[in-house]
């Protein structure tokens, strides 16, 4: 429930369209609805500006089937992150309507069509082997709205192909850099573009990346100004953090 539902639900009590128990009732679950296993926040929306999304490695394939025949019951779009196959197809069984990104390893469900904005968040993909990554963070901007234009495998060890993406990196409003290994694409893309770069380290590399360790330090010590850095292979975070400017 965000805001704007809250405040046409108010209004329809008002003016006599709704009941002042049905009003309750639909409120009922503010602020979340305990399933038991698991505490559904239905205010976050109102709070935040985007719905709670799931997480779903460590739980069961009932508890995330659960989760989003709730969620299904309100509005909002659907993101579920981290999703194994048998979890989407236990999800289909009771929502026909959710769509599984095998490569991202995301099920979301689209029960608004949102109006996509106009400037664009440009994810761009050091290697091909990144890709399951940045399609992470390309689902979850698309879910809340963003423009997304997909870059990839236009990493460092080849960067005359990078620079034939110029244009196209250099029009977002915001861009995403996703790559493994040591992780340099984001410092040169931070030394290229005038706009914020969040930058994903990834566990693509040898035995000396560290699973990704190497990759984090060398873009946490970027010396490119205005690049910030997430965790390492979160998709989701920087999806997210990318939304939020590429909406201010």
């Amino acid at each position: 429930m965000n805001i704007e539902s809250v405040k046409k639900l108010l209004k329809e009590v008002k003016n006599g369209n709704v009941s002042v128990d049905e009003g309750a009732e639909k409120l009922s679950d503010l602020p979340f609805k305990d399933l038991g296993y698991a505490l559904i926040d239905n205010h976050r929306e109102i709070r935040v500006g985007y719905p709670e999304v799931i997480y779903c490695e460590g739980k069961t394939v009932e508890q995330v089937k659960g989760i989003i025949e709730f969620m299904n019951t309100r509005d909002n779009n659907i993101l579920a992150t981290r999703a194994a196959r048998e979890m989407y197809e236990a999800v289909k069984e009771t929502c026909p309507n959710a769509y599984y990104n095998e490569l991202a390893r995301t099920i979301t469900v689209r029960k608004n069509d949102m109006k996509l904005t106009d400037t664009y968040i440009a994810v761009v993909t050091a290697g091909t082997s990144d890709l399951p990554v940045a399609e992470e963070v390309a689902v979850t901007a698309e879910i809340f709205g963003n423009r997304v234009e997909r870059i990839s495998d236009v990493g460092v060890a080849g960067i005359h192909r990078l620079f034939s993406k110029l244009d196209l990196i250099t029009g977002a409003k915001v861009v995403v850099a996703v790559a493994g290994m040591e992780g340099a694409l984001a410092s040169v893309i931070g030394g290229l573009v005038d706009k914020p770069v969040i930058a994903v380290p990834t566990s693509v590399g040898y035995g000396a990346n560290f699973g990704g360790l190497s990759a984090l330090l060398s873009m946490l010590n970027s010396c490119s100004s205005g690049t910030s850095v997430v965790n390492i292979d979160n998709g989701f975070g920087a999806g997210y953090l990318a939304s939020m400017i590429n909406k201010l």
